[in-house]
């Protein structure tokens, strides 16, 4: 054995295991092979330039008076009230639905799955037309929902609430349906045998053990239903104070006011990276 294998034998035994090797290994960086760093160094680019572009070209001097309008503190308001809400629904409706997908087994849960999650890679714009043909006056469900109850959703705030759901809740069911596979069933197999029901064990024991995953699927889900445009332009439409939300006001503004959709975007850039610092360590746990 020579002088640098018995160092790192100590070494493994005052740790307590194996250290990685990284001058044999390649861990450092100078051993990353040329192809691969290229392709990497031009990946990183071609994601930062867009960014990096916003932020060279944003009105900084007037971004103040930018945001201080009429027009974006009402696509502002609008936009967190109906990322708000639509979190809501995702929680009550989607809490369960991950539940039922992770720990009980039914023909067909696999179908379910995509079924679920198929809003995730579906185009918005089909989202919206789909919602227009079940919950428009004359869809499938919308038509009932008018002449039985005098409810229409389709063009008002409340249609933007269940288009930012739509796309939102998946997000939320993944999160929260692993949160559940990786959590012990044996704490809720204690409560029944001490005879709790199935309810109370999933309100006394599986929720607080399934609250992380829970607040990061809501936060995953509200930053979503606050980025969403495609479902709402087709299902809400794009009216200033009752459906145009921040991303349908950058759109407009793009049009007439560059300085104003820069300003807007900025807003939204900000929130993104809010979400993504909030849930680093999250993330950071789960790769470890």
């Amino acid at each position: 054995m020579t002088e640098l294998d018995a160092s790192d034998a100590a070494a493994d035994t005052l740790t307590g295991g194996p250290r990685r090797r990284r001058g044999r290994t390649g861990g450092r960086p100078g051993g990353v092979p040329l192809p691969l760093l290229l392709p990497a160094l031009v990946g990183l680019f071609f994601l930062l330039l867009p960014l990096l572009a916003l932020l060279v070209r944003a009105p900084w001097r007037d971004l103040p008076n930018q945001l201080t309008s009429t027009e974006v503190w009402q696509a502002l308001q609008l936009s967190l009230v109906c990322a708000t809400a639509a979190t809501g629904v995702s929680l009550v409706l989607g809490v369960p639905l991950a539940w039922l997908l992770a720990r009980t087994d039914f023909p067909g849960r696999g179908f379910v799955r995509a079924l679920v999650t198929l809003p995730l890679v579906l185009p918005p714009v089909v989202g919206g037309v789909a919602l227009l043909l079940a919950l428009g006056r004359n869809g499938v469900v919308g038509q009932w929902l008018d002449s039985w109850f005098g409810i229409t959703l389709p063009f008002t705030t409340a249609g933007v609430v269940v288009a930012e759901a739509f796309v939102a809740m998946p997000f939320l069911v993944i999160s929260v349906e692993g949160t559940l596979r990786a959590a012990d069933p044996r704490y809720e197999e204690a409560a029944a045998t001490l005879g709790a029901s199935r309810f109370t064990a999933f309100r006394r024991v599986t929720l607080p053990l399934i609250a992380p995953g829970i607040a990061a699927g809501a936060v995953l889900a509200w930053a979503r239903a606050l980025g969403e445009f495609g479902a709402t332009i087709t299902f809400a439409g794009n009216f200033p104070g009752r459906t145009q939300t921040m991303p349908l006001a950058v759109y407009l503004a793009l049009q007439n006011d560059p300085a104003a959709a820069i300003a807007l975007s900025l807003v939204l850039l900000a929130v993104s990276i809010a979400v993504l610092a909030g849930l680093r360590d999250r993330w950071m746990t789960a790769a470890s």
